[in-house]
């Protein structure tokens, strides 16, 4: 069995847990990630989930969906296009077709070789890395619903996933923005959520990120600024990375400014 498929099932269900006691009202409140509701990131999600499954199981069929979501974005948008296709699904009844849906693939992936390759919207990937992919933008989208909310997510050491794509992303962060990559890959040393240490690279005094694993995974995923995290960075190549990490495809993205994302209250 496939543990990322597994992780990402747990990842999953604990957002299904965090939305299930919703009040109806509560579905089109706004975020601090572009002003999408809360709607609107559970659709992303599914959406992103149905296409990583296609990809495992109809190459065809996901090439077709591309150039769907190629013509539909340029159309509507992405967000406004994603809710064309989705034909009006929303709140309760999208939160559990989104459920039922992410178990089923969990199942699936859990299954499959873990090497083999999938198309995606960039390039293709091994299984591994797209059901890896998914538990990421789970983790990551669901930040800004936590933070809508005023609750705080209890981690656990699923993230490890989420930092080995920071980690494996730091050259596709800078190539991704066509400069070029430091050869000089900065030390990790981050504490988990268990109090355990993860390492990562050549200890190095004067190129090095310590601190919080969850805090490194905010700044990977964008949804934390590094200046409102308690990360010790310190070189010029750790500095350069923390202030433009980006672990997800798609064009650069900058990170949140600093003081727009926070647990409110």
């Amino acid at each position: 069995m496939l543990q990322q498929a597994l992780d990402f099932r747990e990842e999953s269900e604990a957002v299904f847990a965090l939305l299930d006691g919703l009040d109806d009202q509560d579905w089109g409140r706004k975020t601090q990630f572009k002003e999408w509701t809360i709607n609107d990131i559970v659709a992303h999600l599914h959406m992103g989930d149905y296409a990583a499954n296609l990809s495992l199981q109809d190459t065809n069929a996901f090439l077709d969906l591309v150039k769907e979501f190629t013509v539909g974005r340029k159309q509507y948008g992405r967000l406004a296009f994603t809710h064309v296709w989705l034909d009006g699904l929303r709140d309760r009844a999208l939160l559990h077709r989104w459920r039922t849906f992410s178990l089923e693939m969990a199942e699936r992936f859990a299954a499959a070789d873990p090497k083999k390759r999938v198309q995606w919207f960039g390039p293709d990937m091994s299984v591994r890395s797209s059901i890896t992919a998914r538990l990421m933008e789970t983790w990551a989208h669901s930040q800004a619903i936590y933070d809508l909310l005023g609750q705080t997510r209890t981690d656990t050491g699923r993230i490890k996933n989420v930092v080995v794509m920071g980690v494996n992303t730091f050259g596709w962060t800078f190539a991704n923005r066509k400069l070029a990559v430091p050869t000089d890959i900065p030390y990790l040393r981050l504490s988990a959520p268990s109090g355990e240490i993860w390492e990562w690279n050549r200890s190095d005094q004067e190129n090095r990120i310590e601190g919080s694993a969850v805090e490194f995974c905010q700044v990977v995923t964008q949804v934390r600024n590094i200046a409102d995290t308690s990360l010790g960075v310190r070189g010029g190549t750790a500095t350069r990375w923390m202030a433009i990490a980006q672990c997800f495809a798609g064009p650069p993205e900058e990170p949140p400014a600093p003081g727009s994302r926070f647990r409110q209250v």
